[in-house]
């Protein structure tokens, strides 16, 4: 577990562990991501460019494009959730992750055990 000054410092390690994860599951990080707090909810938004092997079943084969794109977000979020609460030690409830195709957006929602903000207070002061 890394230790945070504060929800700046917390933001930046978000931040870090969702591109390590992206590239270790897509060999390349994210163009850019933007992550709001609020209360116990993470959301992170990404510019996540499309892996060409899925980029040529775009127009081929929609569903099996579609249920590569679900397998993936599988298992990144198994990936992203051990990484979180080990470099945190904030536990996650669910995380919820969808990803569109045509615009190479990502979106995701982290439901902590609990408000993150108390949890820094708590654990960081």
């Amino acid at each position: 577990m890394i230790f945070l000054k504060g929800l700046g410092d917390f933001k930046q390690e978000i931040i870090k562990i969702n591109n390590q994860v992206n590239e270790e599951m897509y060999g390349r990080g994210l163009d850019w991501q933007k992550i709001d707090i609020l209360g116990d909810k993470i959301i992170i938004l990404a510019l996540n460019r499309r892996i060409s092997v899925l980029k040529h079943l775009d127009d081929k084969d929609t569903f099996t494009a579609r249920l590569m794109d679900l397998a993936l977000l599988n298992e990144f979020k198994i990936r992203f959730k051990r990484a979180f609460e080990e470099a945190t030690g904030l536990k996650i409830r669910t995380v919820l992750k969808d990803y569109d195709p045509v615009n190479q957006l990502a979106a995701t929602m982290i439901i902590t055990v609990e408000p993150v903000e108390e949890f820094l207070a708590r654990e960081y002061s």
